[in-house]
C-alpha cells in the first residue's frame, strides 16, 4: 500500500509538471540595430477649454496639480504638452481666445495656455511644446482658413513668435487644422513662412486626422514630403496603415485616449501607450485631454489624465492614468530608442523595450484584458489575455551583462489595486530572467534607479459651488478671463472701462465677427458658471450694450460644448428692439418665448441691472429693480443647469456685479 501511494504521488507530480505551460521566451537585444526614436508621451490642453478651471485654483493646490502633470519623476512626468491656438470659437468644452481678434489686434497674454506652457517648462525645461488650431478668427478667411494661405500662415506664425518674444517659449511642433480638411498649398506656405521668420526648428505635424489622405499626398508630392516632418493621426486604434509607413515619416498618435479616467480608462491608456508602437510604429502618444479642468456636465467629463474642476474648494483627484503614464515617462526620455524585438505576449498583452544607447534599458509590459481596457474610440476587436502568464526575457548585446532590474508594478483592476509601486529587484542571471505576468497589471523593469515619489497629502474635500457667489470683475487674475466663467460661444475678457467710475472693471464680450468654427457655435454668445444641478436660483448682473443688439442673464442652462446652440434654460433678454425690448425665453435661440414687452428705457450705452428668478415652475424677472414678468405654473424644458450671461449676437457688451444665490 505504501509503495502504491508513493508511486501515485510521483505520477501526479510528473503530470503536474508536464501540464504546466512552458514560459514563452522573448529576446531583447541591440544586436542588429535599434528600432525607432522614442518621441515622448504627452497631454493636450485645448480642443477646447479643457484646462479652463485650473488657472483659478488657489495655492498650494494649483502647484501640486502642475507637479503631478509635469514634474519629472513625480506623477505623469509628461514629455510633450500640446495646446490649442485659440480661435475665438467653441472647440469641444468651450471657446479659447485668439491672440488676434482682428487683423490689427495682437495680444499674447489672452487665455491660459501661455501660463500653462510656462508652468510646464518651469518644472521640466525639456518638455516639448506642440501647438494646433481648432478654429480661426473670421478675418483670416471666408468660412475656412485657406483662401489666402499666406495670411493664415502669417497668423499661425505670429502666435509662435509671440510665444517666444513675450513668454520665452520655444514651440517645437505645429499642426494644420484639427480634424479638418487641409490645403497642400497652405502647408507649403506655412513651412516657408516659418523659415522666413527664423523658425526653421519648428517641425510640421500633419494632418491631425486620418492616415490615408496625407499619406497619399506625401507619396505623390515630393515638395510636400519635404515640408511635413511627422504624420499625426487621431484615435488610430493602435494601428497605422502601410502607406503611412511607406512615407518614411515619423508617425504619431497626435490625439488619443479620450476616456473616463477611472481604472478602465487607465487600462486603455496603458494598453495604447505600448501597442501604438508595437502595432502601428507610432513613437509618440498624446492624450486628450491633459486634465479634466472643466465642469462635469460639459461634454466628455473627466476624460483627462486627472481631474481638477473645483477651484473653489481646492479639491482635485490624482486619477489612475497618471500612474499608468509614469510607468513609461519616469524611465525614458525623448531620444531613447525602441528595441526591434518588441511585440505581443503569447498569452495576450504586449511589451516594449527602450534604451538610451548607453546600456540603459527600460521594459514596459502590460496585460490589459479586453473587458477592462476599452477606450471611448475606436471599437476594440475581441482578444484574450491569459491569467498568470509565464514569461522569460533573454537579454543580449549591450544588455547581456545586466545583473538586476528595478521593478515597478500597478494592478489597475479588481480588489486591492496598486498604483506604481516599487517591488524587489528582478535578478538577471546569464542575461535571463523570468516572471509571471498577471492580467490587468502593468510592469516596468529598468536599469534606471528611482526612489518612490513622495506624493502630496490628499487634497481638500470636494464641495459644491459656493452660494451666494458674487464677482465685480475687479480682482487680480492670472488670465484674461474671470474666475469660474466658461465661455461656450464668444470670448468674455476682463476689461478696464475708463469711461465709467461706477463700472471701471468689467467683463466684456469682445468678438464682433463670426469665427471660422470647428463645430456648431450658437448665434448668441454665452459664458456659463456654477453648478449644473442648480434649480432654484436668482441670477443678477449689470450690463451695458455698447452699440446695438442685446444681452441676457440666464438660469438652468442645460448644456454647453458643441451642442450649445440647442441650449435650454430660462433666458432673460434686454434687446435693442422697437417693438419689444425685453423678452424671456426657454432657449438660447429665442424660438420659445415665454413673455415679452417694452419698457421706457434707453438700451444702448446705458447700464442696467437684470435679475432672473427661477424656483420650481415659477420664474420672474426684473429690470433695475422693477418686475417685468412673474410667471407661475410654467412648463420649462430645463429643470436645472448652469447660470450664464451672454449677448444676442456678436456684439460688444460689458457685464459687472454678477451674482447668483439660492432663490428665496
Amino acid at each position: 500500500m505504501a509503495s502504491y501511494v508513493k508511486h501515485g504521488v510521483a505520477f501526479l507530480f510528473i503530470l503536474a509538471v508536464l501540464s504546466t505551460p512552458a514560459a514563452s521566451v522573448y529576446t531583447l537585444t541591440d544586436s542588429g540595430g535599434l528600432g525607432a526614436r522614442f518621441d515622448g508621451v504627452g497631454g493636450l490642453s485645448g480642443g477646447g477649454a479643457t484646462s479652463r478651471l485650473l488657472v483659478s485654483y488657489p495655492e498650494p493646490y494649483r502647484s501640486q496639480i502642475l507637479d503631478y502633470l509635469f514634474k519629472p519623476n513625480f506623477g505623469a512626468a509628461l514629455q510633450i504638452l500640446k495646446v490649442e491656438i485659440g480661435g475665438d470659437a467653441q472647440s469641444t468644452d468651450g471657446s479659447e481666445p485668439s491672440h488676434m481678434h482682428s487683423a490689427a489686434d495682437r495680444n499674447y497674454t489672452r487665455g491660459y495656455e501661455w501660463w500653462l506652457m510656462r508652468e510646464a517648462k518651469k518644472r521640466n525645461p525639456a518638455v516639448r511644446l506642440y501647438a494646433l488650431p481648432w478654429a480661426f478668427p473670421g478675418w483670416v478667411g471666408g468660412g475656412e482658413p485657406y483662401p489666402n494661405p499666406g495670411l493664415t500662415a502669417a497668423y499661425v506664425t505670429s502666435w509662435i513668435l509671440g510665444a517666444k518674444t513675450v513668454h520665452n517659449l520655444t514651440i517645437d511642433y505645429v499642426g494644420i487644422w484639427n480634424e479638418k480638411e487641409y490645403d497642400v498649398t497652405y502647408i507649403k506656405t506655412l513651412r516657408k513662412t516659418l523659415d522666413d521668420s527664423g523658425l526653421g526648428h519648428v517641425r510640421i505635424v500633419a494632418a491631425d486626422g486620418h492616415w490615408l489622405r496625407i499619406s497619399e499626398d506625401i507619396l505623390a508630392d515630393p515638395e510636400l514630403a519635404k515640408v511635413v516632418d511627422i504624420i499625426g493621426a487621431h484615435y488610430p486604434g493602435t494601428n497605422s496603415i502601410p502607406m503611412a509607413r511607406q512615407t518614411g515619416k515619423t508617425l504619431w498618435a497626435s490625439e488619443d485616449y479620450s476616456t473616463f479616467n477611472d481604472p478602465t480608462g487607465a487600462s486603455c491608456w496603458a494598453r495604447i501607450l505600448n501597442q501604438n508602437y508595437v502595432n502601428g510604429h507610432m513613437t509618440s502618444t498624446i492624450a486628450w485631454n491633459l486634465i479634466a479642468s472643466y465642469y462635469d456636465n460639459l461634454p466628455y467629463h473627466r476624460d483627462g489624465l486627472m481631474t481638477a474642476n473645483q477651484p473653489w474648494s481646492g479639491h482635485y483627484e490624482v486619477s489612475d492614468p497618471i500612474w499608468a503614464t509614469a510607468h513609461t515617462t519616469h524611465f525614458t526620455s525623448p531620444g531613447w530608442q525602441y528595441l526591434k524585438g518588441v511585440g505581443h505576449l503569447d498569452g495576450g498583452g504586449s511589451y516594449v523595450a527602450l534604451t538610451d544607447g548607453k546600456e540603459g534599458l527600460t521594459i514596459v509590459i502590460e496585460a490589459m484584458t479586453h473587458q477592462y481596457s476599452q477606450c471611448v474610440r475606436p471599437l476594440l476587436p475581441p482578444y484574450e489575455v491569459k491569467p498568470g502568464q509565464a514569461a522569460t526575457f533573454q537579454l543580449g548585446g549591450a544588455f547581456e551583462n545586466i545583473t538586476r532590474l528595478h521593478v515597478w508594478y500597478s494592478k489597475l483592476i479588481g480588489d486591492r489595486t496598486v498604483h506604481f509601486q516599487s517591488q524587489d529587484d528582478k535578478i538577471v542571471s546569464g542575461g535571463k530572467f523570468s516572471m509571471e505576468v498577471a492580467e490587468n497589471c502593468l510592469y516596468t523593469l529598468t536599469t534606471v534607479k528611482e526612489a518612490p515619489p513622495k506624493i502630496y497629502p490628499k487634497s481638500p474635500a470636494s464641495a459644491p459651488f459656493p452660494l451666494p457667489y458674487k464677482d465685480k470683475f475687479d480682482g487680480p487674475a492670472d488670465s484674461s478671463e474671470a474666475p469660474y466663467f466658461a465661455d461656450q460661444t464668444g470670448v468674455f475678457e476682463l476689461y478696464v472701462n475708463e469711461s465709467s467710475s461706477d463700472h471701471s472693471h468689467t467683463l466684456r464680450q469682445n468678438i464682433t465677427e463670426r469665427p471660422i468654427v470647428w463645430c456648431n457655435d450658437a448665434d448668441s454668445t454665452i459664458s456659463v458658471i456654477g453648478d449644473y444641478n442648480w434649480s432654484n436660483v436668482t441670477v443678477s448682473c449689470d450690463l451695458m450694450v455698447e452699440s446695438g443688439g442685446g444681452a441676457f442673464v440666464a438660469a438652468r442652462v442645460d448644456r454647453g460644448g458643441c451642442g450649445v446652440s440647442q441650449a435650454r434654460g430660462v433666458f432673460f433678454w434686454l434687446l435693442e428692439d422697437d417693438a419689444n425690448n425685453w423678452a424671456v425665453s426657454s432657449d438660447i435661440d429665442r424660438n420659445d418665448i415665454l413673455g415679452q414687452g417694452k419698457v421706457n428705457a434707453t438700451i444702448v450705452g446705458q447700464w442696467h441691472k437684470l435679475s432672473i428668478f427661477a424656483k420650481g415652475d415659477s420664474i420672474a424677472g426684473s429690470l433695475n429693480g422693477k418686475v417685468l414678468f412673474d410667471i407661475t405654473d410654467v412648463e420649462l424644458p430645463s429643470k436645472k443647469g448652469f447660470a450664464a450671461i451672454g449677448t444676442l449676437g456678436l456684439q460688444k457688451v460689458q457685464f459687472d456685479n454678477f451674482s447668483v444665490d439660492k432663490a428665496k
